[in-house]
């Protein structure tokens, strides 16, 4: 049930924070004042679309937030979603400013489709947008398998499951249908493919050793002209060099440290000196000696390199692809190979997957068929409560030739508002009043079958007036006793059935316009009441009938 809606600095609304109850809330106010906004509002917080201009002129961001209480049904779909609620309360919000939109559920940051697969589970909005869909038989089939409950929904999962082992396997044959000319230079091209990937003889990791000699062997003179001018610089054998240096060196301090005993740690540090100097010597002419200037094992080695950069570019990005590659296209080629004998397994698999599919979906149809019927009963009955008479209904099915993840049927409704008329299809002869009752109606019978335990009704009172009115306020009351209901209206005799009845008001306030939402205790309903009844000018006589309506309506609940 939505517990609470707050909504700050959306187009007209500064701020507002309305408390909801059980059974009927209604919410009136004049034409323009803002009855849409929160729509709206509630809308952007599920996930809907953020139009342009709905920040709050002057306002740096617009913020809505709804609270939920939940039942344990609707908990353990929500930790299914990776969501944890404490309690049983829920709170989805939403965040907008000029560049970015925030979406929060319990103050987590979410995404907009776990957002709308969560509102899903909550809460059903139905204005002009929903009852024109009615217009659309696709949406005709969805009220039938909503309405036909688990049983439905299992044997549709049946065949969605069995619609996707046949699409499988239709897949699978399509790859048969290969001329034999054509599947052997399939088969010849593949074996061309493996045979050069198989004498590669490709390891993996032998690519990065191969680089690094490659380096060697490639800028071996730059090495040894480098490894020489080192020599050059310390070895022994030239004059002014580091040895030669150090051993001057050696000398003058072996002459004098007898006449300071302070110089022997300067001795000590030429003889480590002139003893890692003998080491880089022997190690450079170590490494001169044993350098290989060899051009073979250079070409060698850039030739393999070659060889695994052309495959890793021809077969994947890696030498690890390169392999997989091959392991997929011996399985291509051992299919092609024994073609006919795969053929024949897959077409037999293929001829009990569309068997079973076939049965599953005849019997998915029958279903269908069955609580069409009983269907058709209820929503009949429950026209004619909403001041249909002489309404006749009907579901007719017919097939699409074709099977679907959906079964094989198309639905749809037929109707005939009026004595002596034929039925036709819903989509052609109902007006837009009809449209929005039909949907009313159509509640009314889901009420039983549907765990949704908010329905919000806007423009539901659209065309219509009196009688049929009244039936309708009768009508929202009584999907109220088992669900809460929240209904934005401006007809009197729908207003007067409220449990709970809000005032959305415009009013200028410090020179700019705003919206308020006033919950009204039971005087201000019917002084709000006996506006909607007389106009701008309210009599005494308007009070009086407002207060009879509204008496009138308290007995109607009673009853």
């Amino acid at each position: 049930m939505l517990q609470n809606l707050y909504v700050k600095n959306m187009a007209l609304i500064e701020e507002a924070d309305i408390s909801f109850q059980d059974g009927l809330n209604i919410l009136s106010g004049e034409t323009g004042a803002g009855k849409s906004i929160l729509i709206g509002s509630i809308n952007l917080a599920l996930g809907g679309k953020a139009a342009k201009g709905l920040i709050r002129h002057g306002a740096s961001y617009a913020y809505v937030e709804l609270t939920f209480s939940i039942n344990e049904l609707i908990q353990a779909v929500l930790e299914k979603l990776d969501l944890y609620p404490e309690g049983n309360l829920l709170t989805i919000s939403r965040k907008l400013t000029e560049n970015r939109s925030v979406s929060r559920i319990n103050g987590e940051s979410v995404s907009i489709h776990t957002v709308r697969a969560v509102a899903e589970l909550l809460l059903d909005i139905h204005g002009q947008q929903e009852h024109v869909s009615l217009m659309r038989k696709s949406m005709h089939l969805e009220i039938l398998d909503k309405f036909g409950g688990s049983k439905i929904e299992a044997a549709k999962e049946k065949v969605a499951s069995l619609y996707k082992q046949y699409e499988k396997c239709k897949k699978q044959l399509e790859r048969f249908q290969l001329e034999e000319e054509q599947r052997l230079r399939q088969m010849s091209f593949l074996e061309y493919e493996l045979r050069e990937i198989e004498e590669a003889a490709l390891q993996e990791g032998e690519e990065e050793p191969l680089m690094e000699r490659y380096k060697k062997l490639a800028n071996g003179r730059q090495i040894a002209e480098g490894l020489e001018i080192i020599q050059a610089a310390l070895g022994s054998d030239r004059a002014g060099s580091a040895s030669n240096a150090l051993g001057s060196s050696l000398q003058a301090i072996g002459g004098i440290c007898q006449y300071d005993g302070g110089l022997q740690e300067i001795q000590s540090m030429l003889l480590d000196a002139e003893a890692l100097v003998t080491d880089i010597n022997r190690e450079v002419s170590g490494y001169l000696d044993s350098m290989e200037l060899d051009e073979e094992a250079l070409y060698e080695i850039q030739t393999r390199l070659d060889l695994i950069h052309n495959l890793k570019k021809k077969y994947g990005g890696s030498v690890q692809a390169v392999l997989a590659s091959a392991v997929e296209k011996q399985k291509e080629y051992d299919t092609l190979l024994h073609f006919e004998e795969q053929k024949a397994q897959w077409e037999q698999a293929y001829a009990k997957a569309e068997r079973d599919l076939q049965e599953a979906s005849v019997r998915l149809s029958r279903l269908r068929q069955s609580c069409s019927e009983t269907l058709s009963e209820q929503i009949t009955r429950s026209l004619s409560e909403l001041n249909f008479l002489s309404v006749q209904f009907s579901i007719r099915f017919s097939q699409l030739g074709r099977f679907t993840a959906g079964g094989m049927d198309e639905a749809e409704f037929y109707i005939s508002t009026n004595p002596g008329e034929e039925q036709k299809p819903l989509g052609k002869v109902a007006s837009g009043g009809e449209l929005s009752r039909i949907m009313l109606a159509i509640k009314t019978v889901l009420a039983d079958t549907d765990e949704i335990e908010t329905l919000i009704f806007d423009e539901i009172d659209a065309g219509i007036s009196g009688r049929t009115a009244q039936m309708v306020s009768e009508k929202l009351s009584e999907i109220g006793c088992s669900r809460q209901v929240i209904c934005i209206s401006h007809l009197p005799q729908i207003v007067s059935m409220a449990d709970a009845h809000f005032l959305i008001k415009k009013q200028v306030e410090d020179g700019g316009t705003v919206t308020r939402i006033l919950p009204l205790e039971e005087e201000q309903s019917i002084l709000e009441l006996a506006r909607l009844l007389g106009g701008s000018e309210i009599t005494d006589t308007t009070i009086a009938s407002a207060k009879e309506m509204k008496q009138l309506a308290e007995q109607k609940k009673k009853r």
